[in-house]
């Protein structure tokens, strides 16, 4: 299919992408095109950034979660119903698995897409320097997909003679510049806690910010590069599927404290044949009646943990549930609500739902963050003995009982160690499961939720 696409990518974090990506965005939705967007990674607060606040559909594309003709599939579905998609890149472009290998990097989803790449290069304090830092990307490993270049942080006199420079030296497009911008910045907070309240003045700001970009950048030569992007051919991989579509019907936490669910994953479960139906653990009183699964999405807990244990009868309701051989998945923040406790941002102890005998606590870092390959130590609902799933973990918090069902195995590392309490109907631990990359799994946990009886 032609399906018109390009990726935003920088030669290192903190060089202005994401901000830059959703102007862009933004722009492109403001002259009326219909737009998708991707984030290359695991991250899942991009893309929830991009459909809450900017409304376009969004995913995630991660060639260390995928094989090639999976990853091509996982773009091409939501690629078709778009006249422009973009992809924003992840940390350097070459950078990738162990920061050591140019695998699961913005270069490799690029080579995989056959995607062409526009190039932001911050600019503060460079000039003619910016030649050789464009080449050496150019030229590091072949092909290099990279097409053309945004400068960002230079001043509008000194544009066009980089501009001039550039083009007569290297193959590549300048395709415009960002001055430096003082008065907007997304906060990381803002990407993933987007409140009712602040939605609208972030739309405000990405507002002024696209009609700067409709300013400074050719928007018109960036869509004719996307346009530029070869047919790409990809096909919907053969899945099981029970005899009906709702033939099962599985509870999915959705609200402000759970919010961390990759789509990919529930899109998966519903060709599967389940039914989804969305609750609150914050503000219903207990458990959709009729569901047969539960899945407690990744979130923020933490930030609510005062309501959350308010809400005694959702918690007897979720315990109930769950120690009564209802299947679940509870991962990061689901996996903390099951706790006896929680620490909460605030300090303070909370009680939660109470499945897991065990404190949930706050570390002053980032605990055995990054991806992971989970390894099934014995059988149990999603995994058999020595059967794999690949997985991401980011978090603050720890427990006291992180389970051993499970070996957490870090790519092109000699580090592991035992996660997850897993049995016949739970997985709960903090990795965050990727579906497609052994939708075995999802279907296990179909099968277990068709012989569960219905929840009254």
């Amino acid at each position: 299919m032609k399906l018109p696409r390009i990726m935003i990518a920088a030669p290192s974090s903190g060089s202005g992408k994401t901000l830059i990506t959703c102007g862009i965005l933004k722009a492109l939705v403001n002259r009326g095109l219909r737009t998708a967007s991707f984030k290359c990674g695991p991250d899942y607060i991009d893309p929830m950034f991009h459909s809450r606040v900017i409304g376009t559909a969004s995913g995630n594309l991660d060639t260390f979660f995928t094989e090639p003709a999976i990853t091509r599939y996982l773009f091409g579905r939501t690629a078709r119903e778009a006249e422009i998609s973009v992809v924003e890149g992840v940390m350097g472009y070459f950078d990738g698995l162990a920061g050591i290998s140019t695998r699961a990097s913005s270069a490799d989803l690029a080579k995989t897409l056959n995607m062409p790449v526009v190039l932001l290069v911050n600019c503060r304090g460079l000039s003619v320097s910016v030649l050789p830092l464009l080449q050496g990307f150019l030229e590091f490993e072949a092909p290099s997909c990279i097409r053309g270049v945004i400068l960002n942080q230079v001043s509008p006199g000194m544009y066009p003679e980089l501009k001039g420079l550039i083009e007569e030296r290297l193959p590549l497009r300048v395709l415009g510049y960002v001055p430096r911008l003082t008065d907007l910045v997304l906060e990381s907070r803002h990407l993933g806690l987007v409140l009712p309240g602040e939605v609208e003045e972030l739309q405000r700001k990405l507002a002024d910010l696209a009609g700067l970009l409709e300013k400074t950048l050719d928007l018109n030569a960036f869509l004719e590069l996307a346009r530029e992007a070869p047919d790409l051919k990809y096909e919907a991989p053969k899945v099981p599927t029970l005899g009906k579509r709702g033939a099962v019907t599985v509870g999915v936490a959705e609200d402000e404290a759970f919010c961390f669910t990759y789509r990919d994953n529930l899109q998966l479960l519903e060709e599967m044949g389940a039914r989804l139906v969305a609750f609150s653990p914050l503000h219903d009183r207990e458990l959709p009646r009729g569901i047969q699964g539960l899945i407690l999405s990744g979130g923020y807990p933490e930030l609510y943990g005062e309501a959350l244990s308010k809400n005694a009868a959702m918690r007897d309701s979720v315990f109930r549930a769950v120690t009564g051989g209802m299947p679940c998945i509870a991962e990061c923040g689901g996996f903390l609500y099951l706790h006896k406790s929680l620490e909460g941002a605030d300090g303070k102890h909370y009680p939660m739902a109470g499945v897991v005998d065990a404190e949930a606590f706050r570390r002053e870092k980032l605990t055995r963050f990054g991806y992971v390959t989970l390894e099934g130590l014995a059988d149990q609902m999603l995994l058999g003995k020595g059967e794999e799933i690949r997985g991401h973990e980011f978090h603050y918090w720890d427990s006291e009982s992180c389970g051993e069902s499970m070996k957490a195995k870090k790519p092109l590392r000699k580090r592991s160690w035992t996660c997850v309490h897993g049995s016949e109907t739970l997985y709960a631990g903090f990795p965050h499961l990727f579906f497609y990359s052994n939708p075995q799994a999802a279907w296990k946990f179909l099968k277990k939720c068709e012989v569960t009886p219905c929840l009254h």
